[in-house]
């Protein structure tokens, strides 16, 4: 008997009829001798439509309110499934995140989880019931209720996941799999059977829609198996040939691994990028800057410092582009009168673009090819960054899908080469 962690995304819950197939998918389950926690996600649209009540109230609600409001989908969900459950037969109990608890610092909207008591859980699955938790919230030590930001629901079956030592955390979406890109993109793109936990990290972290990143990081911190699968196949497949579908983080890389030079191409929309014109180029400007951004609970991924020209330089980073408005207003008032900073200037309309893979790390190349893919096509490049095993380009927005489709197929990942 295996301790399973299953996790539906909210088109798996999106309805009464999509519910009660999710509850014969895990009484299968059960019946096959397995014990399940499982983790739901709010029904389909409805935290963005509790989000949009609260934004009529107020242009700036409160975060703690805000928490309080969004938190409520996911109880619904686990009440209804729950329901289901039962009536299939099946012995099952629904918990909040406060109730069992999950216990997480008090960034409002954006919380982290710190630690999880499984006592509850355990006894309810020694005495044969299904445990059904709420995703994406927890309990802060005021007892005030936290959502650990959109995709959070991820994070949570993961974090349960590892806390139970659980055999492995089943994330249920409505894709069958980790493809090479975004099929809708490119047609072409093929489901990976397996993608090594770094790629997986490199893929969340770059933009790649399937898994929240935080929740690959739970994976790779405690080991914890995950597999990414479809919600939509027949609920009544057979549980071993269910448990080898979709695609597998692994943790080891096989030789198979290597060939593979580039494994897929991850993007993102949601970039701009903020330059902030004649600072000081003086040790410790880096901090200065970004340390106020870093206060605000903003998050910078990459960077550039220019070439100092008469003691000044220009430095240039990329926010998420929902904190835009809020890092420019910040840049503005707290840190160009501070420096003496000749303006602060702005692109909301950039995209990021990534090829990612563990065999880079072996191949000379890779970045060069990239770039002569990129000038072939006429894309100029504003912003590099690498690692091992990624690199990443800064491009006009409208670019975007030109270049995926150009590096996905000279790389060779079209399934038609697979």
């Amino acid at each position: 008997m295996a301790l399973i962690v299953h996790k539906y995304g909210g088109t798996s819950m999106g309805s009464t009829e999509r519910i009660r197939n999710v509850a014969k998918r895990v009484a299968k389950w059960v019946r096959a001798g397995h014990q399940l926690v499982v983790v739901p996600s709010a029904m389909s649209g409805e935290t963005n439509r509790l989000l949009g009540l609260a934004k009529e109230l107020s242009e700036r609600p409160s975060p703690r309110e805000l928490d309080m409001i969004a938190s409520t989908g996911e109880q619904v969900s686990v009440g209804l499934l729950a329901i289901a459950l039962q009536a299939e037969g099946v012995e099952a109990v629904s918990y909040a995140g406060w109730q069992v608890p999950v216990k997480t610092d008090s960034s409002f909207t954006k919380a982290r989880i710190e630690s999880i008591d499984d006592a509850r859980v355990r006894a309810d699955l020694a005495a044969g019931k299904v445990v059904v938790i709420t995703g994406f919230q927890g309990v802060d030590p005021n007892g005030h209720i936290t959502t650990l930001g959109r995709g959070g629901s991820d994070t949570s079956a993961v974090a349960i996941a590892a806390a139970m030592k659980a055999d492995e955390c089943l994330i249920y979406t409505d894709v069958d799999g980790v493809y090479t890109t975004d099929p809708r993109v490119v047609p072409e793109a093929r489901r990976m059977k397996a993608i090594s936990f770094e790629e997986m990290l490199e893929m969340a972290s770059l933009g790649s829609k399937v898994l929240q990143i935080r929740s690959v990081e739970f994976a790779g911190k405690y080991r914890v198996p995950t597999r990414v699968l479809s919600s939509f196949t027949p609920w009544d497949i057979d549980v071993e040939e269910e448990a080898k579908s979709g695609t597998l983080i692994s943790f080891e890389e096989d030789e198979n691994m290597e060939q593979a030079v580039v494994s897929g191409i991850a993007f993102s929309r949601d970039e701009a990028k903020i330059t902030v014109v004649g600072v000081p180029d003086t040790p410790g400007i880096a901090y200065q800057i970004l340390g106020k951004v870093a206060e605000a609970n903003i998050d910078v991924d990459v960077i550039i410092q220019n070439v100092s020209h008469d003691g000044k330089t220009d430095f240039s980073f990329t926010v998420p582009r929902g904190d835009y408005a809020k890092t420019i207003e910040l840049l503005q008032t707290k840190v160009q009168p501070a420096l003496g900073a000749r303006e602060i200037v702005g692109d909301p309309k950039i995209c990021k673009v990534s090829i990612v893979g563990i065999g880079m790390r072996s191949h000379v190349g890779i970045a060069s090819t990239m770039f002569k893919t990129l000038s072939d096509e006429g894309i100029n490049i504003q912003m590099i960054t690498t690692s091992e095993i990624k690199t990443s380009v800064v491009i006009d927005e409208k670019y975007m899908e030109l270049a995926v489709r150009a590096l996905h197929k000279a790389f060779g990942l079209d399934a038609s080469k697979a």
